[in-house]
């Protein structure tokens, strides 16, 4: 097993998803960011060389910068049926595999093995079907680690999961798959992603997984937000004070000032205004120093990522059935005016996530 990185003890990233290509050193840097996390949809391997994707691209040139790197392996098969191991199938998922291995491995810090496999999967094989396939991905990616020769070692993560706060999440797979994670000495963790509600219904996953795993192991957050507290609030009536100073109706709604900043882009000071004014917004406003405190407080966080910048796809359709991510994101990239040609707008996150850099 590879020795730990010492900025891996409770550290706090920039999560970028599938937009690696969409990140920002400077926007890095002013953020204080030493890790950055993405996920790479293994089916693209069917479209051309990895090496020349620009997500892949990008991470590798940002671990050439100096920055640390967690880079997901997505096995998206929420439309078909997992390949049994042994079947044509299952070999040309590890031909891919194939591909992308030699472009990362031993150059990213972190390999995760699976972004969201309970979701990204079909539910009715949602069950031992789920664990061969990944138990077999996983075998693969640990074999090939072991011949692959590099003055770097990249360690492995399981990742990850979702909704452990609901009891119907905590299956007999969810149980194998955290068995398998401790009895294979070459994986590290697992991976989770609370997406929730309520910050404080991320307690479920972590009293979930430690007693699950070895002594020795850690667990990464890659994701985690409150999008489903600010959707509850998108047909909300925006603040009186908001409202007469920047000419809004009084009885506008929350999307529809979201939509408003979409469609042209507000100063950082209307934005911070909007928000602030927001009681459902600012009733959250110590999120991310409250799960950073749960986090780290177990001792066993290596990493955790947030949601870093605002991406295309979080402002298309705005509506009051629209899943706001928007709102999560350290830059406003879409709903606050541009610093400059290269420097988005920070949103509200930017002092409390540098504050969380100064562990």
């Amino acid at each position: 097993m590879t020795e730990p990185l010492d900025t891996a003890h409770g550290a706090l990233g920039a999560n970028f998803n599938e937009q690696l290509g969409a990140l920002n050193h400077d926007e890095l840097r002013l953020a204080q960011a030493q890790w950055v996390r993405g996920f790479f949809h293994m089916p693209e391997t069917d479209h051309g060389d990895p090496g020349e994707h620009p997500g892949i691209r990008a991470i590798l040139e940002t671990a050439d910068r100096g920055f640390n790197t967690i880079f997901s392996l997505k096995f998206p098969y929420n439309k078909a049926s997992f390949p049994e191991p042994g079947s044509a199938e299952m070999a040309a998922e590890l031909a891919r595999l194939d591909k992308v291995l030699p472009t990362v491995m031993g150059k990213a810090d972190i390999v995760t093995i699976g972004n969201e496999p309970f979701l990204e999967s079909l539910p009715e094989e949602r069950d031992e079907r789920l664990n061969e396939f990944y138990e077999a991905i996983a075998q693969y990616v640990i074999d090939y680690r072991r011949t692959y020769r590099t003055d770097r070692t990249s360690r492995l993560y399981m990742g990850a999961y979702n909704r452990l706060d609901l009891e119907d999440s905590r299956t007999p797979a969810a149980e194998r798959w955290m068995t398998f994670v401790r009895e294979t000495p070459e994986i590290e963790g697992v991976d989770i992603h609370p997406h929730l509600a309520d910050g404080s219904n991320a307690q479920a996953f972590v009293d979930y997984i430690l007693p699950r795993m070895r002594d020795d192991q850690t667990f990464l957050v890659t994701e985690f937000s409150i999008v489903w507290h600010w959707k509850q609030h998108l047909n909300d009536t925006i603040s009186a004070d908001f409202a007469s100073t920047y000419g809004f109706d009084p009885d506008t709604r929350v999307w529809e000032v979201a939509k408003a900043a979409i469609e042209n882009p507000f100063s950082e000071r209307q934005w911070h205004d909007f928000l602030a004014s927001s009681e459902w917004f600012m009733a959250q406003s110590s999120y991310l120093h409250d799960q950073m405190n749960m986090y780290r407080g177990t001792g066993r966080l290596a990493v955790a990522t947030y949601g870093f910048r605002q991406q295309e796809d979080m402002t298309t359709n705005m509506g009051p059935d629209k899943d706001p991510w928007l709102f999560n994101s350290v830059f406003a990239r879409y709903t606050v005016q541009l610093r400059d040609a290269h420097m988005s707008a920070p949103g509200f996150w930017l002092d409390s996530f540098r504050s969380l850099q100064n562990i």
